[in-house]
């Protein structure tokens, strides 16, 4: 419902004011109504619609409070639980005030985008950095053409992305602003600029108060990795209580994305991966740097908690400790040498002695015909052994003028050595049956064998006469069924 139709609705009720007034208090109502809207919508397009922690109390209140501790006297040692202590509750707010602090420096970011790029679209591939592409802004206006020999511009950016900026410059297709709408660009880039340097002033005090509080800590990671990973634990009491694999991950976060690969994510990773002594790690070891450096927090927030080596004399240990075992992390590995083999240690063997080492010599020693066999007469040809030209010759077996026998003769020494048992078997095989027959084997009977005899002269011998008698003699004395021929009592 309008205006005008709310005041023909109260005419129609009747009332007792007269309609002059109501007449003459429409301009008025229609004006302020018109001042409103025109309000709104200057607030909808300046920067303080979408950024508002520039004004906001909380802001105010933690700036007023570390001025006050800034300018007043050194602080005591607290000896009782560091929590009670209101610089410290401090300590933690600023802190956490600074991450808002980067959010909003984004939103405005966002903002000073949008507008400026009616006038120069292509800025914003160029310079990527939020804060540095507000003071490029608040520097270039609608001068771009004066981007090239620019002192301040020089300040803040590099001279490689100042000449890529003059030559975008001079092609760009965007149009100039009006006063209006360079104002409200302005002012954003000066709230940008503002609330830096809130960050900044909140940095530096924290770095000046966290060497009270958790000298050690601080010694360690920094003072503002220490007041975060503090803010988060819940104090320097809870952050002492903490094993080394939970302040590892105290500030990690999980990027869920949809679609996308999850190995760059690091959500292990948290205010202890991004500080200063892990971020100057070759990339393949800031993971070991991590673990060793939140093991050597748990061990230094224990000793801050109980108000021991208020002078940093322990995170120092620490500290050298960690540097130590980070250089031999990426030590070379040692340069292998090629290494002669050791000369073998011939070991002296045992050399037995007595008869039976002689005799075992003796027997397994060189013999005669060997011996000859490699002898050699100088300047006479050899006769090939195979008539092959194979180069194989007896030596000095067997040949005339070598001044020895032909063959040689037995050496006891070497013969095979032949157990009794074995020689008894021998000797029965080789004994003859039947007296003086040369017949050895059993043949048929119509067999002879002629001898000669000294007095007989040739002798006619039946070979199966001696076998017979023995026989008859086997059958007589040792038959299985003839008895005893005489017995003794």
């Amino acid at each position: 419902m309008s205006l005008a139709d709310e005041l023909l609705a109260d005419l129609e009720d009747g009332d007792d004011e007269p309609i002059e007034d109501d007449l003459q208090a429409l301009p008025n109502d229609v004006e302020d109504v018109d001042e409103v809207a025109m309000e709104t919508e200057v607030s909808g397009d300046s920067v303080r619609s979408v950024a508002k922690l520039r004004d906001s109390d909380e802001l105010k209140r933690v700036m007023g409070q570390i001025k006050i501790y800034q300018s007043g006297e050194k602080r005591h040692i607290v000896a009782g639980p560091v929590e009670a202590d209101p610089e410290y509750v401090l300590i933690i707010e600023a802190n956490n005030i600074t991450v808002e602090i980067d959010n909003e420096i984004n939103v405005i970011h966002k903002f000073t985008r949008d507008k400026y790029s009616k006038r120069f679209p292509e800025l914003e591939s160029l310079v990527s950095t939020p804060l540095e592409y507000m003071k490029t802004v608040r520097e270039l206006q609608n001068y771009i053409d004066n981007s090239k020999n620019n002192e301040i511009l020089q300040e803040i950016l590099r001279p490689a992305t100042i000449m890529v900026v003059s030559v975008t410059a001079s092609t760009t297709q965007g149009t100039v602003l009006n006063p209006e709408e360079l104002n409200i660009v302005l002012e954003a880039c000066d709230m940008a600029i503002e609330l830096n340097e809130f960050k900044q002033k909140i940095f530096e005090y924290v770095e000046s108060k966290m060497s009270y509080i958790a000298p050690n800590l601080s010694i360690i990671v920094g003072a503002s990795t220490a007041a975060k990973i503090m803010g988060l634990a819940g104090g320097l009491t809870n952050l002492s209580k903490m094993p080394s694999c939970n302040i590892l991950v105290l500030g990690s976060q999980r990027n869920r994305v949809t679609g996308f690969s999850s190995t760059q994510n690091m959500p292990h990773m948290g205010y202890i991966y991004y500080s200063e002594l892990v971020q100057k790690t070759p990339s393949e070891f800031r993971k070991k740097a991590c673990r060793l450096i939140s093991a050597k927090c748990a061990l230094a927030s224990r000793v801050d908690a109980c108000h021991e080596s208020l002078d940093g004399a322990v995170g120092d240990t620490f500290l050298a400790d960690i540097e130590g075992k980070l250089d031999k992390l990426q030590e070379p590995p040692p340069v292998k040498t090629v290494k002669p083999l050791p000369a073998p240690i011939d070991v002296a063997k045992k050399k037995r002695g007595g008869r039976r080492a002689r005799k075992m010599k003796e027997r397994l020693g060189i013999t005669e015909m060997r011996k000859q066999a490699n002898r050699m007469n100088f300047g006479q040809i050899e006769d090939d052994a195979y008539q092959d030209d194979l180069g194989f010759s007896l030596g000095n077996v067997g040949k005339s003028g070598s001044g020895r026998v032909r063959s040689a003769l037995v050496d006891s020494k070497t013969k095979a050595r032949i157990s009794k048992t074995l020689q008894q078997k021998l000797q029965k095989q080789n004994s003859i049956w039947g007296g003086s027959t040369t017949v050895r084997k059993q043949i048929s009977g119509t067999a002879s064998s002629v001898a000669f005899t000294p007095l007989q002269g040739l002798e006619i011998v039946n070979p199966q006469a001696a076998e017979k008698s023995v026989q008859e003699t086997n059958q007589k004395y040792f038959s299985s069924t003839s008895g005893f021929v005489k017995m003794t009592k």
